[in-house]
């Protein structure tokens, strides 16, 4: 366990190891949190005066137990249910049958709570099924989501440490209004301090979180998909302008809106404008565009759609010169 736990994570811990090692002495309790035998005689001491029972034995058979009074509430799924709720761990989540992992742990607890005959039905699909991992998918630290989580909760202002995926490194203080979930990313959304505007951040590029004093009042009604969307390509490192010869309602048809914002020009001509950290990546987004458009700027954006075509234009002479 982490050495700047609480001592009020500790005692849950301990009352997990006493549930789960009936019997338990004290200085195996005390090994297993990696504490002293006293120190954990104290957390089971946090745990009576919560009010709940723990039960001590002495002698070589005595120890620990959770005594007569704690109730947990049953979990009654049907095998329907409890299939559909591992197969939903397995689809978003690729560890899910591996036990060190934070979400295979949690699933082999409900998977040994549920009755025998749906149990072995569901331990039978976590075992045996080989799901592909998504390679989107860009799963955060939990730790470090549960504190943006909170943050967004509580309405505290929180300091991150962040690395773009140019390489870019920085220190940002921002209100974080929401935390949103779209194609295995996991962002962070909400009003930058320093630039006092709206910014995404992605949570696995967040190396820090340090929660701050200051609070704040998040905007009403917000859509929190929409509002990734419509910010998702601010703030970066490159910038964007396309200039694509359709009116605005074709061209926000067939582009996503995690690329920009579109501005109309006249009436045969849109303008989007956004920018990146990707500059390869927004290149390969435009190019399945099927509408004429030039790239105006920046100069990153600019090259990189110079050795995208580069590459398509050599293909192409290569492939000529072998059917001459």
């Amino acid at each position: 366990m982490h050495p700047d736990a609480s001592p009020t994570a500790r005692a849950l811990l301990a009352l997990e190891l006493i549930q789960s090692t009936p019997g338990i002495t004290a200085d195996r309790l005390g090994a297993r949190l990696g504490v002293t035998e006293r120190a954990a005689r104290r957390y089971v001491g946090i745990l009576r005066e919560a009010g709940i029972p723990i039960d001590s034995v002495r002698g070589p058979y005595g120890g620990y137990r959770v005594g007569r009074g704690l109730r947990l509430p049953p979990m009654v799924f049907s095998a329907t249910e409890a299939l559909g709720l591992v197969m939903a761990a397995l689809d978003g989540h690729h560890a899910a049958s591996d036990p060190a992992d934070p979400v295979g742990r949690a699933l082999g607890k409900l998977i040994r709570a549920l009755p025998e005959p749906v149990a072995a039905q569901a331990e039978t699909v976590r075992r045996t099924t080989a799901p592909a991992p998504d390679r989107a998918a860009a799963r955060p630290d939990p730790d470090t989501t549960a504190a943006l989580v909170a943050a967004c909760s509580s309405h505290r202002t929180v300091r991150l440490d962040y690395r773009t995926e140019a390489g870019s490194e920085w220190v940002v203080d921002i209100e974080p209004w929401t935390v949103v979930v779209r194609h295995g990313r996991w962002y962070v959304v909400g009003r930058s301090l320093q630039h006092g505007q709206t910014r995404t951040y992605r949570i696995d590029r967040v190396r820090r979180v340090d929660l701050l004093s200051q609070t704040f009042e998040s905007p009403g009604g917000l859509d929190p998909v929409a509002l990734l969307e419509e910010h998702l390509a601010a703030g970066w490192e490159y910038e964007a302008a396309v200039d694509i010869a359709a009116p605005l309602d074709v061209a926000g048809r067939l582009l996503p809106r995690t690329l920009g914002h579109l501005e109309q020009l006249d009436d045969d001509a849109t303008r989007l404008v956004g920018s990146t950290s990707n500059p390869a990546w927004y290149v390969q987004q435009l190019a399945i565009l099927p509408l004429p458009y030039r790239i105006r700027g920046g100069p990153e954006l600019r090259a990189a759609a110079a050795a995208v075509a580069g590459r398509m234009k050599a293909a192409v002479e290569r492939t000529s010169k072998a059917e001459g």
